[in-house]
């Protein structure tokens, strides 16, 4: 377990916007935990990214000006749901920790949500995907701000079946995300009278070659591929489904920004792929990443760290206008605050939160352009459809949280 501690005006006190102040003892102090992974398949979608996102929002909030300090930790959770709860505890028992932020693993989002409504704190999921973080298992200290697995198997599920993709056999990852996509992008391509020939669930993350999965799926007669991971597994089976000149379609489920630029578009192009954020989508999201990637090597934010920097930016304008004691002592309170309040950033745009705890935007389905359609680094994307923010989510009323009231 790798735990890391940054107090943000320690490492941050040359950037615009931050004043040490003279009276730091009398000054409220919140902590922010960024609980992702460093090591694993998500880092890069995730990870480094994501810690750097959370700091973008402090810096641009300019949270000294607003009477209060801010304290960033950071780990690593591994993949593993028994390290990320016992870190979580950590953090909120003995390290005071308000908010935990990201996650990037629906197994281990499930535990830190249980852990912060026993502990009454905030957690504030941008990375994991399972739509049950709003259904059976919503509670009144989370919130899941960017995606989750019903959004993308309407908009990707559902395109592929419109074009006549109406065979599937799924490479699943052995887990709460990977579950959770394939059941709801099933439903998506079952209602739409499409059908599943067949479905592998493989050990994660604990593998690389997929190559006899692949084989599977080529023999069973399907048009559609549908690749139920993410991060290095998505790319992984999708370069080693060209070197085995897989035919079938490819619906990349859940892909990043950071997926494509390791393919390359010479084996990404024309993959279609759903994404709630894209950094060139418009001046805002320019602005945004423009201040993001000298932080990242030039790196483009992927809609996970967006996510991190949209969600802390809200926390913090809840904490200025509930103050921040009342933010500290009450984590159900806090997040039944953001939900009254509209949310508005570079990264989404207007918004809003519902009761059960989804945080509401558009979803954009896109197509990777070819090699000579792009225009320079990290320009990958055209925009093929776009889902309303009413839309694009599962109905609240479908969805059997217990937070909402029939």
């Amino acid at each position: 377990m790798n735990l890391t501690r940054r107090t943000l005006l320690t490492t941050a006190a040359a950037a615009p916007g931050f004043v040490r102040s003279v009276r730091a003892q009398a000054t409220p102090t919140l902590k922010i935990g960024c609980l992702t992974d460093m090591s694993g398949p998500y880092k890069d979608l995730a990870g480094p990214g994501a810690v750097a996102a959370l700091n973008l929002a402090l810096a641009d909030y300019g949270v000294s000006g607003k009477g209060m300090k801010v304290e960033v930790l950071a780990a690593d959770h591994l993949n593993k749901p028994d390290v990320g709860a016992t870190v979580a505890r950590q953090w909120f028992d003995r390290d005071g920790v308000d908010l935990i932020v990201e996650v990037a693993n629906s197994g281990v989002a499930l535990a830190v949500a249980g852990v912060a409504k026993e502990k009454n704190k905030v957690y504030l999921n941008s990375g994991a995907a399972t739509s049950d973080l709003t259904g059976s298992a919503c509670n009144a200290n989370t919130i899941h701000w960017v995606y989750d697995t019903y959004m993308l198997a309407k908009s990707t599920g559902g395109a592929m079946v419109k074009t006549g993709g109406d065979s599937w056999f799924f490479i699943t990852a052995d887990y709460a995300f990977g579950k959770a996509l394939q059941r709801d992008t099933t439903e998506f391509v079952q209602g739409a009278g499409g059908k599943v020939v067949g479905s592998v669930a493989y050990p994660f993350p604990a593998t690389s070659d997929f190559s006899s999965y692949l084989l599977q799926a080529q023999a069973s007669g399907a048009k559609v591929l549908g690749i139920a991971n993410a991060g290095a597994d998505t790319i992984n089976t999708i370069k080693q489904a060209k070197e085995f000149g897989i035919k079938l379609r490819l619906a990349g489920l859940l892909l990043f920004l950071t997926d494509i630029h390791s393919l390359g578009l010479d084996i990404a192009q024309g993959i279609v792929l759903t994404d709630s954020f894209y950094w060139d989508m418009n001046d805002r999201t320019r602005a945004f990443s423009n201040r993001y990637s000298p932080n990242m090597n030039g790196a483009r934010p992927t809609m996970v760290q967006a996510g991190v920097y949209s969600s802390t930016l809200h926390y913090l304008k809840t904490a200025t206008a509930m103050g921040v004691d009342k933010v500290k002592l009450d984590g159900a309170a806090t997040v039944a605050a953001m939900k009254q309040m509209s949310t508005d950033d570079d990264c989404f745009g207007p918004g809003a939160i519902r009761a059960d705890g989804r945080k509401l935007h558009p979803a954009f389905l896109w197509e990777v352009k070819k090699p000579a359609e792009s225009k320079g680094p990290w320009d990958y994307y055209k925009l093929l459809a776009t889902t309303s923010a009413d839309q694009a989510f599962r109905p609240i009323d479908k969805g059997g949280c217990p937070l909402v009231k029939s």
